[in-house]
């Protein structure tokens, strides 16, 4: 599957939206206010945004919502249905653009659209690639007990397991090793 620049920086955005969810009651919000939303589309260079607000924090976390269903989602009709509900509430107008020194490529969000309907748009579209692929599966979450968060599995044979951000696959890998080697020394 060939995933362009745009395409792989919207990925990575929507995977970081959808991680900066708390996990639990215990856990903070990684979009606590409008300056980590500022911070968010900063770090992410999303371009086209004007002056944040609340307006524009409390709708990115209900596309956030939107987007984690996404990830959960048992089936590729399902994962489309909600990219579909999801792309067209954000009233999508595919434009070419080159701009900040990147060459072609089509954002989806309306000119002056929300930073909202800007994440639904190219975001949305990102995932929806992967559906029209019929590689829904690689929307994923961290396999790890104590984990959920999500992840593109981008790997060749879609064998990915755990996210990277907690090197989970390694913490449970080296675990099981200890485990081993604990039961062969009795």
């Amino acid at each position: 599957m060939l995933i362009t620049h745009d395409t792989r920086c919207a990925l990575d955005t929507v995977v970081d939206l959808v991680n900066s969810a708390p996990e639990d009651d215990t856990s903070t919000d990684g979009l606590q206010d409008v300056a980590a939303l500022a911070d968010f589309v900063r770090n992410h260079e999303i371009s086209d945004v004007g002056v944040l607000s609340e307006f524009d924090l409390s709708a990115v976390r209900k596309i956030r919502g939107r987007f984690a269903g996404i990830f959960a989602a048992p089936d590729a009709r399902a994962a489309a249905g909600m990219i579909n509900e999801l792309v067209a509430a954000a009233g999508t107008t595919p434009r070419l653009t080159d701009h900040d020194g990147y060459d072609w490529h089509v954002h989806y969000f309306a000119p002056g659209a929300s930073v909202a309907d800007h994440l639904a748009a190219d975001c949305g579209m990102a995932l929806a690639f992967f559906v029209v692929a019929g590689e829904q599966e690689r929307l994923r979450r961290c396999e790890a007990p104590d984990c959920r968060r999500a992840f593109v599995d981008l790997s060749r044979n879609r064998s990915r397991r755990y996210c990277d951000s907690r090197t989970c696959g390694n913490r449970l890998h080296v675990a099981a090793y200890r485990a081993r080697r604990k039961e062969a020394t009795g």
